[in-house]
């Protein structure tokens, strides 16, 4: 169990997908491995899927995970939906398919039993970041379509929306600014917006810089609902294990880093993708260290 006054760890199941995709197969290795905590994603099921098989499937993981005292602390936005231009795209019939794709993701995290959803929220083409007029005219809609997104969710009982932010310049926010921006225009929504920083995308060179640094992202004092953490070298969004020997993200250094800035209470989520022609041995060996790592915040 978390203890009170330190860091709550947890884990996407983006590790899960294409392998341990059975409620009792996920819920069981990971209370394995000692956590009580997960982030489902919806790579596990899609929300287009026809609504009987979908709600019936949340169903199923939902009673897996309270059968091993599981929360479920949100569900999110996985590889298949980041793949789209999702609420920027910029045609009308694509931002319409998003906006049925987040309507089904809304209802079958309702149905998972989790108060919070989120994820990035798209991506413009090149065309659109490339003519100011455009970008604007997709910055207004998406923020029109999260008014409606949002007041969908709390009519179904969620409590909370978490935006990751991601380290592309076509995408929003992508900047400390652009959050702080974004915070005040939704405002006024149904449900309170809140951001999930990825340290990896924080640390992302390429865009940030040299200096790039977690510590920007932690001044959004209350507006940051958790971390996503993850191994990476600060040149790519690498989303490797802890082991990785590449890797430039240090779990003491990080821990205090969190002390500091007031977020020592603050969830972290372990997010890791793997080739889907690594070895499931591999996988698994690679998860468990790095878990095992991630553990010790918490202490």
């Amino acid at each position: 169990m978390n203890t009170a006054g330190a860091n709550p760890v947890g884990i996407n199941l983006s590790f899960a997908v294409k392998r341990w995709v059975e409620p009792e197969a996920w819920t069981a290795l990971i209370r394995e491995m000692g956590l009580d905590l997960a982030q489902f994603s919806f790579d596990l099921i899609d929300p287009l899927w026809p609504r009987a098989l979908r709600t019936t499937l949340a169903e199923q993981h939902r009673r897996a995970a309270e059968g091993q005292s599981i929360t479920i602390h949100s569900a999110f936005v996985g590889l298949a939906c980041y793949t789209y231009n999702n609420l920027l795209h910029p045609l009308p019939e694509g931002r319409e398919a998003a906006r049925l794709w987040w309507r089904g993701a809304i209802e079958t995290a309702a149905e998972l039993g989790t108060a919070s959803i989120g994820g990035p929220l798209g991506g413009l083409s090149v065309r659109d970041a490339q003519h100011p007029s455009r970008r604007a005219e997709r910055l207004e809609t998406l923020h029109t379509d999260l008014f409606d997104l949002l007041e969908h969710a709390r009519s179904l009982g969620l409590r909370e929306w978490l935006i990751e932010p991601v380290p592309l310049e076509r995408e929003t926010p992508h900047t400390v600014a652009e959050a702080r921006a974004l915070l005040a225009q939704l405002a006024d929504a149904a449900l309170p917006i809140r951001y999930c920083v990825d340290i990896g995308h924080a640390l992302y060179r390429p865009l940030y810089g040299v200096k790039a640094s977690l510590e920007p992202w932690l001044e959004l004092g209350d507006a940051l609902g958790l971390l996503h953490l993850q191994q990476t070298d600060g040149q790519s969004d690498s989303h490797w294990g802890l082991d990785d020997p590449r890797g430039v993200v240090k779990l003491d250094a990080l821990k205090s880093t969190l002390g500091l800035h007031g977020h020592s209470d603050l969830p972290i989520i372990l997010e890791v993708f793997y080739p889907f022609e690594a070895s499931d041995e591999f996988v698994l060996r690679d998860v468990r260290s790095s878990v095992a790592q991630m553990l010790k915040l918490r202490r």
